[in-house]
């Protein structure tokens, strides 16, 4: 079978990836590849990965958009780790480094959401459907499309006469996350469905967001327009065919969820939890005294990149000093390292946030639990206002550091030597973070939602809580921590056996490519 996957994001590229779409893109072509099929993978070059080293230009097509014939270059590109029967491909315009050389997705004003990264999307979909029907990857037998950034192939494989030699290919559209819907006007703006194909004869119920019927809403395309839509877990595929109801802190359908049932109903949804990699190695943990100066190194390199430096550095800098200074009184053998990596937006940080009967937030009263019997290291970035508020808590606890960024290595060392993993996620299409702390052998404290349903299972390999309110859900969390903070202090036979538990749990991507093969790719 000769498989092309389009998408945003591939970590299998350098700096290719933001958040877990990359991830997927890095790993499920070599698993197909393993079962005997050829994989091609597209991206935009964003003007970066078609310079680097190994990247070869192949070919330029003309692409119908905006009226004009546009010129776009395809490049081979090399993988970090290649794999046979696994090509990975760039496609180059200026417009696919409209948010700066490298950066894969822009920031636009709240007046203008996605328009900057609709608009490129918009000509990066044209460019996919030009570059199959121009024979660049060989007769594709699978198109398989990945969130809204490549959904609007769908729509011209449908509605544009050009690209009719598409529709007997068939189409899977993969949902990463139902929250990201790219939605722009359909007319009436330069980022619009207008302005991208002004030709374009279509349906607009096909089209149209549900909510702002003036509106194309590129992830409905792709759920309406594909032969299959795949949800990234079982109960994630579930969830997203039920009404939100921000009340009791259930995100469901996001709007989109009377398509998502007629999608079940008619055979067409699936959900397949996303794998992980298990490589050969051994754990890489370091007294709390050398990791919290593996952190303070590695904070002072981030700060060293910025002209001034941040509250949140400032913050992070004097109590990772503090606690260096009287480490031998604050830490003792009970203790407890709690960690958590990943974006910080409001699906990560919203039960955080939440104000409690005391008056507190959650994490400010799960700091207060925590005590002097621990310490709590977070890092991620991501939304402004929700990296101030945990810059003010960190200001405030002693027992809470809070490293505004992302590195690997920052990463590995909390996974590597972190006791209990906190992923309060308010939804969690997959999730990857609790995937990597597991195989670590560090039980995860999750909301039992979407993946971290499918992969936690509670007092087994780690703990979870839930709640039909985000208040109840909040509550529920401190009550499940306190649990955990108990077991950890009084039942070392038992917190033994979760961490083990946690360690031997498979999510391999072999049975990963077994279950698109046989529910997404079969016809």
């Amino acid at each position: 079978m000769n498989i092309l996957i389009a998408a945003a994001e591939n970590d299998a590229l350098p700096d290719g990836k933001v958040g877990g779409i990359g991830d997927v893109i890095r790993d499920v072509p070599p698993a197909l590849a393993a079962a005997g099929h050829s994989v091609h993978v597209l991206t935009p070059g964003y003007q970066a990965f078609s310079k680097a080293t190994g990247a070869k230009h192949v070919t330029n097509l003309q692409v119908r958009f905006r009226g004009a014939q546009e010129t776009v270059s395809i490049f081979k590109v090399q993988a970090m780790n290649p794999h046979q029967n696994v090509t990975l491909w760039v496609v180059e315009h200026p417009l696919f480094a409209a948010g700066g050389v490298g950066k894969i997705y822009s920031e636009d004003p709240p007046n203008r959401p996605f328009a900057t990264d609709a608009s490129k999307f918009a000509l990066f979909s044209a460019a996919v459907a030009t570059s199959v029907i121009s024979n660049i990857f060989g007769s594709i037998e699978v198109l398989h499309l990945h969130d809204w950034h490549s959904a609007m192939v769908a729509m011209l494989r449908a509605f544009d006469p050009l690209y009719k030699s598409l529709q007997p290919i068939h189409t899977v559209y993969t949902i990463h996350n139902l929250s990201l819907q790219g939605v722009r006007p359909l007319a009436g703006d330069l980022s619009s469905l207008q302005s991208w194909f002004p030709d374009l004869q279509y349906d607009p119920v096909q089209l149209n967001d549900p909510r702002a019927p003036h509106c194309i809403n590129p992830m409905r395309i792709g759920i309406k327009l594909s032969d299959k839509v795949h949800a990234v877990s079982p109960s994630y595929a579930k969830e997203i065919q039920l009404a939100s109801n921000l009340e009791q802190g259930y995100f469901g359908g996001e709007g989109l969820e009377l398509d998502l049932q007629s999608a079940a109903a008619e055979g067409r949804l699936h959900g397949i939890l996303n794998g992980c990699e298990y490589p050969e190695q051994s754990l890489k943990t370091l007294p709390i005294f050398e990791l919290l100066s593996s952190c303070e190194s590695e904070l002072l390199k981030w700060i060293a990149n910025k002209p001034q430096v941040e509250s949140a550095a400032l913050v992070a800098i004097s109590r990772i000093t503090q606690l260096m200074r009287t480490l031998d009184s604050t830490v003792n053998s009970q203790s407890i390292l709690v960690t958590s990596v990943g974006r910080i937006t409001e699906q990560k940080i919203l039960l955080l946030q939440q104000r409690m009967a005391s008056g507190e937030s959650a994490i400010d009263q799960l700091l207060t639990v925590l005590g002097h019997s621990g310490l709590f290291i977070m890092t991620g970035s991501g939304d402004h206002e929700l990296e101030q508020f945990l810059t003010r808590v960190a200001a405030r606890h002693k027992n809470f550091i809070f490293l505004k960024g992302y590195s690997d290595r920052i990463s590995d060392l909390l996974y590597d030597n972190g006791d209990l993993f906190l992923m309060p996620s308010s939804f969690e299409p997959c999730g990857i973070s609790q995937m990597l702390a597991m195989r670590r052998g560090q039980p995860c404290l999750v909301h039992s939602v979407g993946g971290l349903k499918d992969t936690v299972i509670n007092n087994k390999n780690g703990f979870c809580f839930n709640g039909n309110s985000l208040q109840i859900q909040a509550k529920n969390m401190i009550l499940c921590f306190e649990q955990a903070l108990h077991t950890k202090q009084n039942n070392a036979k038992k917190w033994q056996a979760i961490a083990r538990a946690a360690a031997n749990s498979r999510f391999p991507w072999s049975e990963v490519a077994a279950d698109y093969l046989r529910l997404l790719y079969s016809k």
